[in-house]
């Protein structure tokens, strides 16, 4: 018997039909592919960005006003002067996270050469801040005060460093944030998407109706697959083209055909996934609790929060049967560095073998699930 692409066509249709009614679904696609990667774009940089910063000047002098005046935005918002009386009270409620302590008699005692400190007071609970912020404040402070005692910076090294960014000039860390947000969203959407659509069928009792049709397991499931990999497909270009490029004015460098195939090909990879953990769960909150344990290790161990090298070697080389790992690869490549397929054609052959081996698997188990319990 051979395979109707016909049915195939045919039976994915029907899968958009019921993807249209459940609103639900549609919402959670709509905000991931639009307010979710602009969020995670914006939201929390990993430079720092408007920290709130207070000042306890007991020195009053032009040394502390000088340091008062340093601390300059975007990094730092205009910092408040307190007493000291206030010093935990802001810190308690969050108004504050750094509060910088001038003692009394501080400039005399550096222009005497005599040892004096300065308290940096921090509110380590707001991690991302705090770690980065110490130094920025340390460096601002002790560079005021070196200026201040030599009259001028000190005199160029012999040797200096020229650092050129080369993939993203200005550094915008809302350029990596908005791009890795769009790729964790494709593989859980595609993944969750394509499961949903095999349980929605047991749940809304459509099941027999399958079962008395004269269509094969393996056109039911490449009606499913294609038909969700093509809705993720369509919001990944809108995402693409409209909040990077057009809202978020990311500079994408290479070949946009390039990138959709790998996005193809991944989709290939956790659409069948999602349809192997959907013939494994007995009903959606299993299916949930699977996405949950599956997705967090790929998504955290994939490279697309921290570099590979800084993974366990042992999980490194195991995380080489993931998809997620060789679409982050092929991702970064294409966009940040503008790759041709010379460069990204061995993920997206890995991508291309994965994707079969999770294609054979699911469809082995599909049988068994269209099979109510």
């Amino acid at each position: 018997m051979t395979l109707s692409w016909h049915k195939v066509w045919r039976l994915g249709i029907k899968e958009w039909w019921s993807l249209a009614r459940d609103p639900v679904m549609l919402g959670l696609i709509v905000y991931s592919f639009t307010a979710g990667v602009y969020i995670a774009a914006t939201a929390q940089p990993d430079t720092l960005s408007r920290a709130a910063l207070a000042i306890v000047d007991e020195d009053q002098s032009p040394l502390s006003l000088r340091i008062r005046q340093a601390f300059l935005p975007p990094q730092f918002m205009p910092p408040e002067q307190i007493a000291l009386a206030q010093l935990d009270a802001r810190l308690d409620r969050g108004s504050a996270t750094f509060v910088l302590v001038i003692p009394a008699g501080f400039q005399r005692r550096v222009l005497a050469g005599r040892p004096a400190a300065l308290q940096l007071n921090v509110d380590a609970t707001r991690m991302s801040q705090a770690f980065s912020g110490s130094g920025y404040v340390e460096q601002i402070a002790l560079g005021e005060v070196a200026a201040f005692v030599h009259g001028a910076p000190a005199r160029a090294p012999p040797v200096a460093l020229t650092v050129r960014a080369r993939f993203n000039p200005a550094l915008t860390p809302s350029w990596f944030g908005g791009l890795m947000e769009l790729i964790g969203n494709v593989t859980m959407l595609s993944v969750i998407l394509s499961g949903a659509a095999l349980i929605r069928e047991r749940e809304h009792g459509t099941v027999e109706h399958l079962l008395a049709m004269p269509v094969r397991g393996v056109e039911i499931l490449l009606a499913k697959l294609w038909s969700m990999a093509a809705v993720v497909m369509l919001a990944t270009l809108v995402a693409l083209l409209v909040v990077l490029r057009g809202l978020l004015q990311v500079g994408l460098q290479g070949a946009l055909p390039l990138f959709l195939l790998g996005v193809a090909l991944h989709l290939f990879a956790t659409t069948s996934l999602g349809i192997l953990m959907a013939a494994t769960a007995r009903g959606m909150p299993q299916f949930g609790l699977l996405v949950i344990l599956v997705l967090l290790p790929l998504q955290m161990l994939s490279g697309a929060t921290t570099p590979r090298e800084s993974i366990p070697a042992v999980l490194r080389e195991l995380m080489l049967l993931a998809p997620t790992t060789h679409f982050v690869e092929l991702s970064q490549a294409i966009l940040f560095r503008g790759a041709g397929i010379e460069v990204v054609w061995r993920p997206m052959l890995a991508l291309l073998a994965i994707g079969a081996v999770l294609f054979a698997l699911g469809l082995a188990r599909f049988g068994t699930a269209l099979r109510p319990h």
